[in-house]
């Protein structure tokens, strides 16, 4: 016997043979075994350095052999295939503690990956990123910090989807943390030490998406100077996360799934296609299936990026996470400016409990960012908090109507003109008021506007508004 044996558990005849010499043609033992009473048999007797166990069995399923190794022999990895289109039962098998799952009929060459990563995994050779295993109430840089329910949930949910290979939809309200899970179901898997590659689907010129996403050749446009990797090649062995998904021009979702599809780019102005190895995680903060029925989002592309969903927690569905994000926020405040400790006084800790926080995250750190500059003797009051007047728990503000929709203005504001990028000191003026609109609320101001988060981000930063 070789060192490594897999266990094959299937009840036809023809797919254990056909995984038995897919195996041992990698050099590996197998075992077989028809069922789940005879596979667990064949788990203590040979202790398997994986399982490779088909869903559907004559006495069970192959959730049952999951929940078994994670009792028993939780260092074994399992995984499942399923028929086409059984994705539920796929998610299922994830939940209970799968490594990863194939479909019917198997695809070979992706077989042989996930059993190569998974032996190594195995053997310690591939572990996450040790980073991700500390102490969760730990403020760091590269963890998700919360220890409600929901974020344990979804910490736990992260874990078991690190160890897989399928496009996970991240789905959750802006400044919800989306780009940070992902990075984090990055950080776990297999994949930590190779790139990870986030894109803000939202930013990138549409004359420009395809030269981005796929490279291009030495002269094959006006201004292609040199040639240029692409985000997928960038991405090679590692992740590309595409946020904002749903704004991708149908145009550039048909290119974009035929590259998940083949596995493979064409950069412009080139001839041959360039393999690629990426995992693909997207995200949005709107809804993909009213993308797909408004005709606005590919129905082939949402299966091909749907294949798990995973739902982030607003801020409002995560209250007691509301202090220690706002600790942790100071703490980063007072070192970036070289500050004496900021605190938050038990009056302005009672405001931030009440408030709904619809911007989440994101509107809690700009909050935090600008009292800690209003407030005296760094401590900061209710008043330097500026939070709107309806503070009432799980009843997010009325949003501040778009620039476009000036029959829903509040009455006390003046409506803004049209963005124009052209002239820039009218579009700083423009910037400027909707910042004092919205109390130089930037989530809030970038809706305004009619524009991105980050778009906004990037201007303010340009014209050095931050200091006005």
């Amino acid at each position: 016997m070789t060192e490594q044996t897999v266990l094959i558990i299937d009840d036809e005849p023809d797919i254990r043979e056909l995984l038995e010499i897919t195996l041992l043609r990698m050099g590996l033992d197998t075992v077989t075994a028809c069922n789940v009473q005879e596979a667990l048999e064949k788990i203590e007797q040979y202790r398997p350095n994986l399982c490779l166990t088909d869903m559907k069995l004559p006495d069970g399923n192959g959730i049952d052999i999951v929940r078994y190794l994670q009792k028993n022999h939780s260092q074994t990895p399992v995984a499942v295939i399923t028929a086409f289109g059984s994705m539920d039962t796929a998610v299922q098998a994830l939940k209970a503690g799968a490594y990863d799952f194939v479909s019917k009929p198997v695809d070979l060459p992706k077989l042989r990956e996930l059993i190569q990563t998974a032996l190594k995994l195995r053997q310690g050779k591939a572990k996450p990123n040790s980073t991700t295993h500390k102490d969760d109430a730990e403020p760091h840089a590269d963890g998700i910090l919360g220890n409600s329910p929901a974020m344990q949930q979804l910490k736990a949910t992260i874990s078991k989807l690190a160890r897989s290979q399928a496009p996970v939809y991240i789905h959750g309200e802006s400044g919800s943390g989306k780009e940070l899970v992902a990075h984090q179901i990055h950080l776990q898997g297999s994949r930590a030490k190779a790139p990870f590659i986030p894109v803000n689907c939202g930013a990138i010129p549409e004359n420009l998406m395809e030269s981005e996403f796929f490279g291009h050749k030495k002269g094959s446009f006006t201004g292609a100077v040199a040639d240029k990797q692409g985000l997928f090649q960038a991405a090679h062995k590692g992740t590309l996360f595409l946020d904002e998904v749903a704004d991708l021009p149908l145009t550039m979702q048909v290119k974009l799934l035929r590259a998940i599809q083949e596995g493979a780019v064409k950069p412009v102005g080139g001839v041959e296609e360039i393999p690629v190895d990426v995992r693909i995680l997207s995200a949005t903060h709107k809804s993909l299936e009213h993308e797909v029925a408004a005709g606005a989002f590919r129905q082939d592309l949402y299966y091909r990026l749907n294949v798990i969903k995973l739902k982030v927690p607003p801020l409002r569905e995560r209250q007691d996470d509301i202090i220690l994000l706002a600790d942790f926020f100071l703490q980063k405040i007072a070192e970036r400016w070289q500050m004496p400790p900021i605190r938050l006084s038990a009056a302005a800790r009672d405001e931030l409990m009440r408030y709904s926080f619809p911007g989440n995250v994101r509107e809690l750190e700009n909050v935090l960012e600008r009292a800690s500059t209003l407030c005296d003797n760094n401590t900061i009051q209710p008043d330097d908090l500026q939070l709107p007047i309806n503070t009432e728990l799980n009843q997010p503000t009325t949003p501040l109507p778009t620039i476009n929709k000036p029959e829903i203005k509040r009455p006390e504001a003046e409506p803004l003109p049209l963005w124009n990028p052209i002239d820039e000191d009218a579009e700083r003026e423009l910037i400027l008021r909707a910042l004092d609109q919205t109390r130089w609320n930037r989530t809030k101001a970038a809706e305004v506007l009619g524009m991105s988060f980050r778009q906004l981000r990037y201007r303010i930063q340009k014209y050095g508004l931050d200091e006005s």
